[in-house]
């Protein structure tokens, strides 16, 4: 029996009736026909999901009643930050959604030297919502209950002086001399960077080498910026999290 789980952004304990926000209620009620009496799970995203019943629903409202909790653990023991060239579109929510899927802990948008997406302060507000809500539906269906984190789209220079001290810096790059059999385990995380549509400049490749980071062949092809993370990240949680068991 298929078990559905709706993200909800407020306090929720065993016992207590909760009113569910708008988007819950769109997505348990208006989209799959949950009735009173039905089950689902909610989670808030504190590692914890809360077994609930349905016990009021009418077209713009329902409330749930938590009627059990039990912590969830699905995260990686490798913590991965993906710091990715904003991509267009649909290509950016993609990348957000198959990387949550894949166990990526944060997300750094960065605007680069060749990026083809634009953003004002009011678009760049907008896109960061609509990812927020991207990475909240892929733990949905993940089953993550934990949310990665959304940072907001900003300048490659701005996040370089923003990024984990303690993890380790890659770039991807076929003519790099290290590849994933001879990299080390990381003794903290990974931030690994992956540049947009028309990838790096030589500029950025200079401000990521001057920040710490390294080059890492993957292989001899080059790959599409939707591609690119993705084959690193299963690659690396492979190697050094929880995909080889």
């Amino acid at each position: 029996m298929r078990v559905i789980r709706a993200f909800v952004d407020r306090p929720l304990a065993t016992g207590q009736p909760v009113e569910l926000p708008d988007d819950a209620v769109a997505h348990l009620v208006r989209v799959l026909r949950l009735r009173e009496g039905d089950a689902c799970v909610l989670f808030n995203g504190d590692g914890i999901d809360h077994d609930a019943r349905l016990v009021r629903v009418d077209k713009r409202s329902a409330v749930a009643e938590i009627t059990g909790s039990r912590a969830i653990d699905l995260e990686s023991p490798l913590s991965i930050t993906l710091v990715q060239g904003i991509a267009r579109g649909e290509k950016m929510d993609w990348i957000l959604q198959k990387a949550t899927e894949l166990g990526v802990a944060a997300f750094v948008p960065v605007s680069s030297d060749r990026s083809e997406v634009k953003l004002d302060a009011e678009r760049a507000a907008k896109r960061l919502a609509h990812w927020r809500s991207v990475v909240v539906s892929a733990c949905e269906q993940s089953w993550r209950s934990k949310i990665p984190a959304v940072s907001p789209p900003r300048s490659l220079t701005a996040a370089l002086a923003d990024l984990p001290a303690d993890a380790s810096r890659w770039l991807l790059d076929p003519d790099a001399a290290s590849g994933l059999a001879t990299m080390p385990p990381p003794s903290g995380g990974i931030v690994l960077a992956i540049g947009p549509e028309g990838g790096w400049s030589a500029n950025d490749r200079a401000a990521l080498i001057a920040a710490g980071f390294a080059g890492l062949r993957l292989g001899p092809r080059i790959l599409r910026t939707e591609t690119a993370g993705m084959a690193a990240i299963a690659a690396l949680q492979a190697r050094f999290g929880d995909l080889a068991g």
